[in-house]
């Protein structure tokens, strides 16, 4: 079975605006959103083994509180800030695991869940799309359709 999890970052703070993009912290909304999607995604069976994330700091944050649910390594890679779909599936393919998740930016992640799910899909902040294919390897990944996908949103 290959699971791939794909979560936008959390919501992000916009207060200091001198503060370069990578750096943006999560706000409120985005600290109270992440842990609670870890958990709605966790009853829903999901467990990663592996988790990527983008370098910024929102993605980060965001990662981290996937971590504490799933007691999964957080791996960072500046490749996937701002990351088009491309270098996510690529990234994804690289972790080495069947059930990976990669936590990163919007247009990119929004592009490749609409192209795995063959619809138009728009990732809003902290969504979590999770695509499964029960059999078959990475290289069935973009090749074929997945057999479930889900969209959960906050």
């Amino acid at each position: 079975m290959i699971q791939l999890v794909l979560a936008r970052h959390a919501k992000s703070d916009w207060a200091d605006e001198g503060l370069a993009d990578h750096d943006r912290p999560l706000n409120h909304r985005g600290l109270r959103d992440a842990p609670a999607m870890a958990r709605t995604i966790a009853r829903k069976g999901v467990r990663p083994e592996a988790i990527l994330s983008s370098t910024a700091l929102r993605a980060r944050q965001t990662a981290e509180a996937f971590a504490c649910v799933f007691d999964a390594e957080i791996t960072e890679q500046a490749e996937l800030y701002l990351a088009d779909p491309a270098q996510v599936l690529a990234a994804a393919r690289a972790a080495g695991v069947d059930e990976v998740m990669v936590v990163a930016h919007d247009p990119g992640m929004s592009a490749l869940v609409s192209r795995l799910a063959d619809r138009d899909e728009r990732m809003v902040t902290c969504a979590v799309a999770i695509f499964t294919w029960h059999e078959g390897t990475w290289d069935d990944v973009d090749a074929t359709p997945p057999d479930e996908f889900e969209l959960v949103t906050p």
